[in-house]
């Protein structure tokens, strides 16, 4: 006889278990199908999580050398590649242990293993032990995404996806990553710190594609010092597997060494939705054409008892979008009147500088032909900065409504922008202006203030930096 549950999450990710958690919460009887012991899903396991971890190792690093501009010196690092890969699954361990305990004491019941749909009621559960049927009032399909694989590559160990990078089995001395987008410059500038040569080779004309091209122009840079080379406008045409090397065939048009060896391969060229085996095709649930599950604005897809969430349901993927996309999900099932419609979602490049950015892009507004006054403070002017020594090419942007300040989007570049970019999104969200933010007493000395003077920037009286005062209109100035 199946078993019964009010509702079925499937997956463990940043989303699964944060609408798990909260309909537990909210008193629903909560299932979730996870394949691993713990929730947590490729964030904590194989994707934000360790690889910030390694971030940081790579930062002790950059900042060790950079002291040295100020008159400290510690040597060459010594690097221990098993404690530190140990160290970076210690801190896995500890979080997803965590998120199995605060499960248990939800009392949210956990199904290890795969599921699938037999039809818009029932589930089919694939364990160690067997496969068991559950049916469900309501489910939401949390499964995630998956790195992109070239059918057309050789097979080989020593051409990895972001999750094998992660496990950092060794420091290749010649690394080349394809593609150039957060996930490939991040892992970049791991290996480089640690001691790898690395080539990046990016098909568009710019790291980041998509991304103003103001925010990407300092990472550039700063990477151009880091990296062995930086191939925009270029593919791999070839590799050949060569015993313990990978040779590789580049076409492009500013190629100048078309043919390079490698140790290792790390392929980065973006990820899909993982939706196949869930059976989908026994449901009502409809995919779009780039293979997401179609949803409206609660989460729900075209069958009405099945909801999805997080990278499945679409762009942008971001463990953030997707905890948020869980509890909207979960409120709708308790009965409320919920909807997923953000005004800006942030997202952040946590390299070295950190860019961060969220709402109303300049791409996106030239897009829309959407009239924005674009203000930028530059972190010379910050005393913080200063003390940091980070200014080069580091900056505040805002995106503002001319006609009325209101904020729309704004981007930072420079350390600890992740954590900034909070307070633009929720000046975003809240409808505040430029002069709110302007009034908004900012500590000093620190990074924040550079937010606030953007916004005087706008306004035409920031402290740090001169620019002229708008002259009134004859209508406003009554002349």
């Amino acid at each position: 006889m199946a078993e019964r549950t009010q509702l079925v999450v499937i997956g463990g990710g940043p989303g699964g278990y944060a609408a798990a958690f909260l309909a537990a919460d909210l008193g629903i009887e909560t299932t979730l199908v996870e394949r691993r012991a713990n929730p947590g899903g490729v964030c904590l396991y194989e994707g934000c999580i360790p690889s910030k971890a390694l971030l940081h190792a790579a930062a002790v690093i950059h900042e060790a050398k950079h002291a040295e501009s100020f008159g400290l010196s510690f040597g060459a690092p010594k690097i221990d590649v098993d404690r530190l890969r140990a160290w970076k699954n210690e801190v896995v361990e500890k979080l997803t242990g965590g998120l199995g305990g605060l499960a248990k004491s939800r009392k949210v019941r956990h199904l290890r293993g795969e599921a699938r749909f037999k039809d818009a009621s029932t589930l089919l559960v694939k364990s160690d032990a067997g496969e068991s049927e559950l049916q469900f009032d309501h489910a939401i399909i949390a499964t995630g995404s998956q790195p992109v694989r070239f059918g057309h590559f050789p097979q080989s160990d020593r051409i990895m996806d972001s999750t094998g990078a992660l496990e950092l089995r060794d420091i290749p001395k010649r690394l080349l990553v394809l593609g150039g987008g957060y996930i490939g410059l991040e892992m970049s500038s791991v290996y480089a710190a640690l001691g790898s040569e690395v080539v990046v080779c990016e098909m568009a004309d710019q790291l980041l594609p998509g991304t103003d091209q103001d925010l990407v122009r300092p990472l550039h840079d700063r990477l151009k010092t880091q990296l062995s080379q930086i191939l925009l406008g270029t593919k791999v045409a070839e590799i050949k597997v060569d015993g313990q090397k990978l040779q590789v065939r580049f076409e492009g048009l500013n190629v100048e060494q078309p043919t390079q060896s490698f140790d290792r391969i790390l392929v980065s060229a973006g990820r899909k939705p993982v939706t196949d085996g869930l059976g989908l095709e026994n449901t009502a649930v409809r995919v779009t054409e780039r293979g997401f599950i179609h949803t409206d604005e609660q989460c729900r897809t075209t069958e009405r008892a099945i909801f999805a969430i997080g990278d499945v349901a679409g762009q942008p993927m971001l463990a953030h979008k997707a905890s948020h996309e869980g509890r909207v999900a979960v409120e709708v099932i308790h009965g409320g009147k919920s909807v997923f419609e953000p005004l800006a979602i942030p997202a952040v490049v946590f390299t070295d500088p950190e860019i961060a950015y969220t709402g109303l892009t300049e791409n996106r507004a030239r897009e829309l032909d959407r009239k924005v006054e674009v203000v930028r403070f530059p972190w010379a002017a910050s005393g913080r900065a200063l003390t940091l020594g980070k200014i080069d090419g580091c900056f505040t942007k805002l995106l503002v409504d001319p006609d009325d300040g209101r904020i729309l989007g704004g981007a930072l570049v420079g350390p600890g922008a992740g954590e900034m970019i909070a307070e633009i999104t929720l000046a975003i969200e809240m409808g505040a202006n430029a002069e709110d933010l302007a009034l908004t007493i900012h500590p000093h000395p620190t990074l924040s203030e550079t937010i606030m003077e953007s916004a005087e920037v706008f306004l035409g009286h920031s402290t740090h930096i001169f620019r002229p005062r708008k002259a009134p209109s004859p209508a406003k100035s009554g002349a």
